[in-house]
């Protein structure tokens, strides 16, 4: 292990989470195995080696597969308030091992240790909701045109539900799903990214423990390790009844396609290019907080990070000015030392956009308010390490229209009313989260309304990134249309029956229809 790695607890967090040097990357819960190529993780905070998994063969998935089948049709059968007590002694285990598997998190992915810590602290949070949830799987009851009978809808488990997930979130967004979905009945099989691998191995093993102690079939929790194609052994299968994939507008697209052309369900978290407005009755100093932390936090690599800074030309310099002097105050660094404010990004791979991204916007006529760049020398020596910048720039340009997963942030100037800036803010493919910040009610009410923000997140007087699980998370156009986490996305996982009672002693029809025999 690096020094890195030493000095903040990496060796002992691995060993909490049941993490060996090479840890099979194929599980049913019941046991690990795999045979496939080796993977090995490297940490973007100092380059170092972390472990090693193996990728999941099709032999391999067919058996998980199975074995996920099979369980499901025991699991459908206990009443959903003792799978909630399932779901209970699993987050038991998650506040027990909170700090080892959020330091696994920020090592392996390079968000800071606090968002780490969150991160784990989201799948605490849903698996409440969830057990809460067991006892409210509700249905409807309604009248009945024909005398003598009684018309309800209920929920049953879907099946197996299949989950991709991507590296910037490594464990919140797949507890969104299973812990639904286990309350909802169903079994899961996880391909966590190939990014991350070893969070995925941590988070099967504490699930793996807990099921096991209760006796609950094997199955009902499966990971598969790999590239797209292991991803695609899902989602070719008509076995697999819903696929919740949360990733790229791209792979969304391929998703979508392959399980449509079987009939199958698809639960879309894809790509945002999210924005705050700022009115001339905004607060500037909560502005600069919420704008700073949306573009840099986890080095702008979440989904509801903030692209783009709409501000209206009244407080253009203003603010402009703000965001400057706050980006100066940035520390970049290791992101496990809690006095950093930014960690790499995950690869090259993303240095490379990033960098890409910057030469771009200068070649449409932007300009660099605050250079960017690669970090080099002592701590930086992963190479993953740059600089947040900030650019002046106009919404059609073509870099401006695509969501980059980096911490760079677009500064556009609108004059007039609100409703330009809304135009601006809705004049991207992309309609995950978006905000306004203003003191005056009408502009707010307005953003909120029909005529406002055509994301599925609109905020007033917080910035884009951050979402707490009560509510639905997810977004419009090209971020997909599915909703995770909170409110009734509980039912994407379920399939809805409609029952008739006849009680009667004939037999009446629907719309007095007359057939008599």
């Amino acid at each position: 292990m690096s020094k890195i790695a030493t000095e903040f607890g990496i060796t002992e967090a691995l060993k909490a989470l049941g993490i060996e040097e090479i840890n099979n990357g194929t599980s049913t819960g019941a046991d690990w195995f795999s045979n496939g190529e080796i993977i090995e993780s490297y940490s973007p905070v100092d380059g170092q080696l972390i472990g090693k998994v193996k990728a999941t063969t099709r032999e391999d998935y067919e058996k998980v597969i199975t074995t996920a089948s099979a369980g499901f049709k025991e699991w459908r059968t206990m009443p959903a308030p003792q799978r909630g007590e399932i779901v209970r002694k699993f987050n038991d285990e998650l506040r027990r091992l909170k700090e080892p598997l959020g330091k696994l998190v920020s090592y392996e992915m390079g968000k800071s240790y606090q968002e780490g810590l969150g991160e784990v602290q989201e799948m605490i949070d849903i698996c409440d909701f969830a057990v809460g949830l067991s006892r409210q799987l509700h249905g409807l009851t309604m009248h009945s045109e024909r005398p003598g009978h009684r018309m309800y809808e209920q929920y049953h488990p879907l099946g197996v539900v299949g989950i991709i997930s991507a590296f910037n979130f490594p464990v919140a967004v797949w507890s969104w799903n299973t812990a639904l979905a286990w309350v909802c009945g169903d079994a899961c099989v996880w391909k966590g990214s190939e990014k991350t691998p070893l969070t995925a191995v941590a988070c099967q093993n504490i699930a793996a423990r807990v099921f096991e102690e209760n006796n609950v079939p094997a199955g009902i929790s499966c990971l598969i390790t790999g590239d797209y194609t292991v991803g695609e052994f899902m989602t070719k299968d008509e076995r697999v009844p819903l696929i919740s994939a949360t990733g790229s507008t791209r792979m969304g697209k391929i998703v979508a396609k392959e399980v449509a052309g079987r009939l199958g369900k698809t639960l879309l978290e894809l790509g945002g290019n999210n924005a705050i407005i700022v009115t001339p009755d905004a607060n500037i100093k909560n502005t600069v907080i919420g704008a700073v932390f949306g573009a840099v936090g986890t080095c702008g690599q979440r989904c509801t990070s903030t692209r783009r800074l709409i501000v209206h030309e009244d407080v253009y310099d203003k603010v402009k000015t703000a965001m400057v002097d706050a980006y100066k105050q940035l520390r970049i660094g290791n992101p496990l030392d809690q006095n950093n404010h930014v960690g790499p990004l995950i690869d090259k791979d993303a240095v490379k956009n990033y960098q890409q991204a910057l030469e771009k916007v200068v070649a449409e006529g932007g300009n660099i308010l605050v250079e960017g760049g690669v970090l080099e020398g002592e701590g930086y020596e992963s190479g993953c390490y740059v600089k947040p910048a900030i650019a002046e720039a106009k919404n059609e340009f073509e870099i401006v229209q695509h969501e980059t997963f980096a911490p760079v942030l677009y500064l556009l100037k609108y004059s007039g009313s609100v409703e330009n800036a809304i135009e601006v803010q809705n004049g991207v493919r992309q309609g995950l989260s978006s905000a306004i910040m203003t003191n005056n009610l009408r502009e707010a009410e307005l953003f909120l309304s029909t005529q406002g923000s055509d994301c599925g997140i609109a905020n007033v007087n917080i910035g884009t990134s951050g979402a707490e699980i009560g509510g639905a998370f997810g977004g419009e156009k090209e971020t997909g249309g599915g909703r995770e986490s909170g409110s009734d996305a509980w039912k994407v996982y379920m399939r809805r029956q409609t029952n008739t009672i006849n009680y009667t002693t004939e037999l009446p029809l629907a719309q007095g229809i007359k057939f008599d025999l």
